[in-house]
């Protein structure tokens, strides 16, 4: 994602925000009182470093210095040439590496902030946990749900302090989705429609061929390729495109989803899916037989997922995702001239309960207060939101303090996104991925056709993590590694 502007708040929401942030505030504690080996006394500078420096890693190493606070001690990026100059400009002592292994190998570190395509961050989160380097790791969390799953446990049994960069989930905002869930605002909840514009990136067609000659002269392709397949150089990839490939990509999904979906997960205390459906776009370059490129995210997918009850919600849900453009139909209670989720309803989450709609749309993209719609006609929902007190709503500093006082402290416990929490709401985004890559597995029959087999409901064993009625569908829960990039 692209580095957001900072953002202004009117009077009352600057109140908000305020006593938000004092209520987080962190206390300066002598060493002695943190005790044991590893704390750091929050007075003492963080020995950070970035991998991925361009690009989101921009703002995400400079927002985790705190305005110079830390020490940001290297940058690695696999190409200096284009944004990650901006990180050079930032921190012009940091050494500059672009292989994060020799980095993480050679470098005395605390915590690092991973901001690479997709496919990295489990190999490169998995590297520095593995030496006790605190991790923050750009959403999603991981390519593939083994790896979230593998990051979790990783990072209790590691006691790493560990944080997602999905920002909107400090977004003190959503503190009003929460309060009105928790009141009964809307009474019993059974469904929750989620959807986005994206991808705003090409996809859906075919892969680009791969031609050697036109590699940049300054990008390290092979580093950029990472896990991946080895294969020539392959254009129109690097440095954002790649969103739409699935050997370095999670689609829309990937994108928006940590967004999204974790409004309702959070405010629902959703747990793993119990099955997951879908269908996606066709798209027809000749007559009566549609495009094939299952290398590729579609052009657009509709996807359902069902929970089980939870504390917050006694009743079982259903959650639709659309993407490609494809979007909810506007609901009656909600005035017809009025935007649903975002501005001009482009992305957004409706809550749908007995006796009313919760639409909203917090995350950075699109910060709009979210609005309570009752069915008797009522309306609750505040101004537009003008300006934040610090960047991201602190997402990256409050990780960064966390780190100072230690895993398992009142600070690490506060935040938001560290991977308990995001690993399983993680897991359930890509679960949607895993249902468009099953719904285009192909096999011959019996007449020498080749056909689709797997469009069905899949049923999801959460705690085991496999598909339960279609074994094919489980070679999607992981990914087969290059020599020298597994986890």
């Amino acid at each position: 994602m692209k580095e957001k502007k900072p953002q202004k708040t009117s009077a009352s929401r600057r109140s908000f925000i305020k006593k938000s942030a004092i209520a987080s505030s962190i206390f300066i504690v002598p060493r002695h009182v943190l005790g044991g080996e590893g704390y750091l006394a929050p007075s003492d500078r963080l020995n950070l470093a970035a991998i991925g420096a361009g690009g989101k890693g921009t703002s995400d190493i400079k927002n985790a210095s705190v305005d110079g606070r830390e020490k940001v001690r290297a940058l690695c990026d696999v190409d200096f040439s284009g944004s990650a100059k901006r990180s050079i400009e930032n921190f012009p002592k940091a050494k500059l590496y672009n292989d994060y292994r020799r980095m993480l190998d050679k470098e005395k570190l605390d915590a690092v902030t991973i901001s690479t395509p997709d496919h990295v961050h489990g190999p490169a989160a998995a590297y520095a946990m593995e030496r006790g380097i605190h991790v923050y790791v750009q959403k999603p969390m991981t390519h593939n749900i083994r790896e979230a799953r593998l990051l979790t446990e990783m990072a209790r049994e590691k006691k790493i302090v560990s944080q997602m960069g999905n920002q909107g989930g400090s977004n003190p905002l959503l503190n009003m989705v929460q309060k009105w869930i928790d009141s009964d605002a809307i009474g019993a909840i059974s469904k929750v429609q989620v959807w986005t514009n994206r991808p705003v990136w090409p996809q859906g067609g075919q892969m680009p061929e791969p031609n050697a000659s036109l590699k940049p002269e300054d990008l390290y392709w092979d580093l950029w390729l990472g896990p991946a397949e080895a294969k020539p150089f392959t254009p129109n990839l690097h440095p954002f495109n790649w969103r739409g490939w699935w050997d370095y990509g999670t689609g829309a999904l990937g994108d928006v989803g940590c967004h999204l979906i974790d409004i309702p997960f959070r405010t629902l205390g959703l747990k793993y899916p119990t099955d997951a459906e879908c269908s996606v776009g066709s798209v027809f370059s000749q007559m009566w037989t549609a495009d094939y490129h299952p290398e590729g995210c579609p052009a657009s997918s509709f996807i359902t997922l069902h929970f089980d009850a939870t504390e917050k919600t006694k009743t079982p849900i259903e959650m639709t995702w659309s993407d490609g453009g494809i979007r909810p139909s506007h609901p009656d209670i909600i005035p017809a001239n009025s935007d649903i989720g975002g501005k001009d309803s482009a992305n957004g989450v409706l809550i749908i309960g007995e006796k009313g709609i919760i639409s909203t749309n917090i995350n950075d993209s699109s910060p709009l207060m979210p609005k309570l719609y009752r069915n008797d006609g009522t309306t609750e929902f505040g101004p537009e939101v003008e300006e934040m007190q610090e960047p991201e709503y602190g997402h990256q500093r409050k990780w960064v303090d966390a780190c100072k006082a230690g895993f398992d402290s009142e600070e690490h416990k506060a935040l938001t996104s560290s991977f308990d929490y995001a690993g399983p709401m993680t897991e359930t985004v890509l679960m949607g991925n895993l249902a468009i890559r099953s719904y285009m597995l192909q096999r011959e029959n019996t007449e020498g056709k080749m056909e689709f087999f797997a469009r069905k409901k899949l049923l999801w064993d959460g705690e085991n993590t496999r598909i339960t009625n279609l074994e094919e569908a489980n070679q999607f829960v992981g990914r087969t590694y290059r020599e020298g990039w597994k986890v």
